[in-house]
């Protein structure tokens, strides 16, 4: 892995800024409108086996979008169900808004222990389909304002991000909503 990312971000750095949306869709043509963000690819029902949740099991389902504002990834989360999650605790501790900044890691277990050292703590990880798990991080006050998502880079993440950052260049507004696959 090269210490920078196919879509220009740092490795070890913030790649990403994520934020819960009521409305997806209505989410995407906003963003697309007013902040020229885009196109986004949509991945439904992030609903993966063997996530946790402050340590016990979640079914909590999402469908997410991610789309490039320059170099800088934005990521829209739509909860569909009222499962418990990090998602639902930031909902009913401040509602939609701002969720977390997504740091890119070579080795996220050992990012994992380095923040515990600072006094973080896990509070949601998953398997993602681009390989590997992503964890979220919690330093007492996550659902107030905000959490730290530690991204795996894995040859997968950094071809499937790069591949949307392309899309995003010169990109003339049409089709902002479309498959991630």
């Amino acid at each position: 892995m090269t210490q920078e990312l196919g879509f220009g971000q740092p490795m070890g750095g913030v790649a990403q800024t994520a934020f819960i949306v009521p409305d997806l869709e209505a989410a995407i043509r906003q963003w697309a409108a007013d902040m020229r963000a885009g196109p986004f690819f949509v991945l439904p029902h992030l609903l993966v086996p063997g996530q946790t949740y402050r340590g016990q099991e979640s079914r909590a389902d999402v469908t997410l979008a991610m789309g490039f504002a320059g170099h800088m990834m934005i990521e829209l989360i739509q909860p569909l169900d009222d499962h418990p999650s990090v998602y639902r605790e930031t909902i009913e501790t401040r509602g939609y808004g701002y969720h977390h900044m997504g740091i890119a890691c070579a080795d996220v277990e050992a990012d994992v222990a380095a923040y515990a050292q600072r006094g973080w703590h896990e509070a949601y990880r998953a398997a993602v389909p681009t390989g590997g798990e992503v964890v979220y991080l919690d330093n007492g006050s996550g659902a107030a304002t905000g959490f730290i998502e530690l991204l795996p880079v894995t040859p997968g993440m950094d071809a499937t991000f790069t591949r949307f950052w392309e899309a995003s260049r010169n990109w003339d507004g049409r089709d902002p909503i479309r498959p991630f696959a």
